[in-house]
């Protein structure tokens, strides 16, 4: 026992307390959302009318809306994006380390960073469309961040920069992690390289797929930073997500009862995704530990 203790203190203490944090947090936004707190947390009893005001409100439907579609965007894009860079790499191209650190770079990068970076490169009065512009191509329109249809896609963009080269990285491992004699028998058997890679190793990446999946997801569900940094949710409310909803009735309209609820809902939204993920990952650990 005493010579398990440094383990003890180094591993489990931090992980309780941190568990503890996060779970009376958790309870206490739990009820916060039903009290009538504004400004300052008050007792009382309002049932679900704070999740009725916030789901009947415009920016929660426009927040959950654009979620669906950055969601989705984000996390079929960068998936894809994250693939072909690992394939690229693993043909044992040269200079590849310097490719894979380039790659990586952008996970070094905090999201305000980016967030601010791709605002100054996509404003259309000092980025991309004035360089265009001053090099002569005056036709030359990229207005999508100050465009309400497609501001959306700005952050899209943004996320596929910063999160594609963590993608690549998992999907690089498992390339390399692959039998070589199962990659010889193909070959012996006349399949070429696209037919190899699709039929042979991408089939067993695919644990590895979920949990890119898993972990992009994640990252949208919460995406404040980034969003904050470039675009503040605008133009107007068009680039909405859950979380500036949060922050906005918490910390711009002081209407805490109504922002709690709000993040309760993020926080069922990430369940969702988080809770068949860990089923999946147990029954996947006990037919291993049967077999």
């Amino acid at each position: 026992m005493v010579r398990r203790l440094p383990e003890f203190l180094v591993i489990w203490v931090p992980l309780l307390l941190s568990a503890a944090h996060l779970i009376s947090f958790s309870i206490w936004t739990i009820w916060i959302s039903f009290t009538p707190s504004t400004l300052i947390p008050v007792t009382g009893w309002v049932g679900l009318r704070n999740y009725n005001s916030v789901l009947a409100s415009r920016n929660w439907q426009i927040a959950f809306d654009n979620l669906l579609l950055f969601g989705i965007a984000f996390v079929l894009l960068s998936l894809t994006t994250g693939l072909l860079l690992a394939i690229l790499l693993d043909q044992r191209i040269r200079g590849e380390n310097v490719l894979r650190t380039i790659f990586l770079y952008p996970l070094a990068v905090s999201f305000v960073v980016t967030g601010t970076v791709w605002s100054w490169l996509l404003n259309p009065g000092i980025g991309i469309e004035k360089l265009a512009h001053d090099l002569g191509w005056t036709s030359f329109h990229f207005d999508w961040l100050v465009n309400r249809d497609m501001a959306i896609w700005t952050i899209v963009i943004a996320a596929i920069w910063q999160s594609s080269g963590f993608a690549m990285a998992l999907f690089l491992a498992g390339l390399r992690s692959v039998d070589s004699d199962i990659i010889k028998a193909a070959q012996i058997d006349g399949a070429g390289p696209v037919r190899t890679y699709w039929r042979v190793i991408l089939p067993t990446l695919w644990p590895i797929t979920v949990t890119v999946i898993v972990v992009q997801l994640q990252f949208a569900i919460s995406a404040f930073d980034l969003v904050r940094a470039l675009t503040n949710g605008g133009p107007g409310i068009a680039t909405q997500l859950p979380a500036l909803v949060v922050y906005d009735l918490m910390f711009q309209r002081s209407q805490l009862g109504r922002g709690a609820a709000a993040a309760v809902l993020m926080l069922l939204i990430l369940l969702a995704v988080l809770l068949p993920y860990a089923a999946w990952r147990y029954v996947r650990q006990r037919r291993a530990a049967h077999a």
